[in-house]
């Protein structure tokens, strides 16, 4: 199941994200290799991180995210938002009860 993660900072100073930078992308790039973090993305509109997750359930994904330096250092909060798969095409293309 994929789910979207919208990061959202929390109150602290610019200077305590600096201790986390690599220690985070290093996470980060473990649940890629993983095959957990399937995208990442920055937002253009504000500084936030926006990952596409793969789990098998919304505890997996909330445990991936939990396991990031900056969420346990209390500094990033993640939105998780579970996806499924658009149903518009089937609305207009599945043959109707008369068709079939």
């Amino acid at each position: 199941m994929q789910f979207l993660a919208l990061e959202r900072d929390l109150p602290a100073e610019d200077a305590d994200f600096a201790p986390h930078a690599k220690p985070e992308a290093a996470r980060v790039w473990e649940l890629y290799q993983a095959g957990i973090v399937r995208e990442m993305y920055f937002r253009a509109d504000r500084s936030a991180a926006v990952l596409v997750l793969e789990c098998a359930d919304i505890v997996e994904a909330r445990a991936a995210l939990a396991s990031l330096p900056m969420v346990q250092a209390g500094l990033i909060e993640f939105e998780i938002i579970p996806l499924a798969p658009y149903p518009g095409f089937a609305r207009l293309f599945a043959p109707k009860p008369e068709e079939r």
